[in-house]
């Protein structure tokens, strides 16, 4: 009786009158399928989403599966390559019983599919186009999470910012502001904060050891020009169909808030670019933030109401952002507020923190039809989710135990060597392939400094030249003032000159005390 209740329930939610991605088909239980379809409104992305789930649960083909519908339906996406395998969505995929059967399962008609991607790399540490970013445009807030900061260094970094953009000094790379924090706490640059509060050399200290360590991770090539202009995700083949853009993330583990904070840069920027454009029939580009724990991991309360407010705000520019992570509770109450679309794989419950968290994202959930949808949670297959989506007037549909679509590209990683060749081609290469290094902070201080030098030898080198038209000059002086000295000790030992003063000395004692001459 109940399966018969969510199966009405679910057809009847998931009815829409516009264009929707295919998400699967509605689950009755463990085993039965029904022939109800659970989708998404294309027009409802850009109201966001989450993807989450334990790892090995199917979220990277879920977001395969998205992205592929999205190419299909001419918006373009944005995603980070964490393992590889999105590389995959280049190249068609490989026909076999298996995925027959799953895709007959779910009344998908699968057919073989590649789709247009571009491939990024940070700074260019790999084989795809180089993404850069000035100092001046990643901004202190985001660099404080990345180095680490407390409030306090945070603030002085701040400083630090302000001072260069007012002073001229435009910071390109980690080596300008490396330089600026050396100039404001040297004898020559002290006095340029004096009315700003001043720069500690404690915290300058700290300042430059993160950014060595920053630097070691390998950000040095991630700073610099030519700037990559985020504008350039929003394209369209000559087919119509959205391109995919992947950055890929060799040795993730190592350098994980350099990762998390450039995608909120990208986001950032977006925001930042794009014009209003209200309510749209479809996105103009979906997002997809992988592995998002590490962007909200030990970050500060400023940092976190930024992340708030652009999630909230870059709505009405037409960008739909997913959140994939492995649990609902790694984001922040306020963000997870504003995500419309869940998709839910396995969760596990091992652990006391583990069955905490399951009741937790189960209470985030609208009311579900299922006796106990903690109990789903933690039974779903590979492949399987729990659905629920906003629907075309902004409700949300009712909770669907959903059998995903297999994706139609290759779910593995693409040859290496079609990549290099795909990046080869791609008009961006050439655009952002070589750096740039024109004059800047560093430059500028340098030539400060060599003009200070250049003064002082130049005063140096008068002084020098007075000395030698007079060589007696220096010694006159001295020997003037020894000869007066001379004259003047001579008065002071005088028989006649101690008289005098006997004589003063009496006469005001008689005055002090009214006494007359004897």
């Amino acid at each position: 009786m109940t399966e018969d209740v969510i199966s009405k329930a679910v057809a009847a939610g998931y009815q829409f009158e516009g264009a929707t991605l295919e998400l699967g088909g509605l689950m009755l239980n463990a085993t039965d399928l029904s022939d109800v379809h659970v989708k998404i409104p294309l027009a409802m992305l850009n109201r966001h989403g989450l993807v989450a789930g334990a790892t090995g649960t199917g979220k990277t083909k879920t977001l395969q599966l998205m992205a592929e519908q999205l190419s299909a339906a001419g918006v373009p996406v944005f995603a980070a390559d964490i393992k590889g395998d999105l590389s995959g969505l280049s190249v068609a995929g490989e026909d076999s019983d298996k995925i027959r059967a799953r895709a007959a399962s779910v009344g998908q008609d699968w057919k073989p599919t590649a789709f247009p991607v571009e491939f990024y790399a940070l700074g260019g540490q790999g084989a795809g186009i180089p993404l850069r970013v000035t100092m001046s445009a990643f901004g202190p807030t985001l660099l404080s999470k990345v180095l680490g900061l407390n409030d306090t260094q945070e603030s002085s970094l701040g400083l630090i910012f302000h001072y260069a953009d007012k002073a001229g000094l435009p910071l390109l790379d980690l080596a300008d502001l490396r330089e600026v924090i050396k100039w404001l706490t040297s004898d020559e640059g002290k006095a340029d904060l004096k009315d700003l509060g001043g720069l500690s050399a404690a915290t300058a200290g700290v300042i430059l050891r993160e950014l060595i360590a920053f630097s070691d991770q390998g950000a040095e090539t991630f700073f610099g020009e030519p700037e990559f202009e985020t504008t350039d995700f929003l394209r369209t083949t000559s087919d119509g169909k959205g391109l995919i853009s992947l950055v890929e993330l060799p040795n993730l583990q190592d350098r994980p808030a350099v990762f998390s904070t450039f995608l909120m840069w990208l986001l950032a920027d977006l925001f930042h670019d794009l014009p209003e454009v209200g309510d749209v029939d479809k996105p103009k580009l979906v997002f997809f933030f992988d592995e998002a724990h590490l962007l909200f991991k030990d970050a500060s309360s400023a940092f976190l109401d930024a992340i708030a407010q652009t999630v909230r705000l870059i709505r009405s520019k037409g960008v739909g952002v997913f959140f994939v992570t492995q649990s609902p509770t790694d984001v922040p109450d306020d963000v997870l507020a504003q995500l419309g679309s869940r998709v839910q794989h396995q969760l596990r419950a091992h652990t006391p923190n583990d069955a905490k968290a399951l009741k937790q994202t189960v209470n985030t959930y609208p009311t579900s039809a299922y006796p106990d949808l903690g109990q789903v949670i933690t039974s779903l297959g590979i492949g399987e989710a729990i659905v629920t989506v906003m629907n075309e007037k902004g409700a949300p549909t009712p909770v669907a135990w959903t059998r995903l679509r297999a994706p139609e590209s290759l779910m593995a990683a693409a040859d290496p060597a079609a990549m290099a060749a795909t990046v080869k081609a791609s008009p961006l290469f050439a655009k952002y392939a070589e750096p740039v290094d024109r004059e800047s902070a560093r430059e500028k201080l340098a030539a400060r400094l060599e003009a200070g030098a250049a003064k002082a030898q130049a005063e140096q080198e008068a002084a020098q030249k007075t000395t030698a038209k007079d060589p007696t000059a220096a010694k006159k002086a001295p020997t003037r003032r020894k000869a007066e000295k001379s004259v003047v000790e001579e008065v002071v030992s005088s028989t006649a000159f101690r008289q005098v003063m006997r004589t003063a000395a009496r006469e005001i004692v008689r005055g002090v005390f009214k006494t007359g001459r004897r």
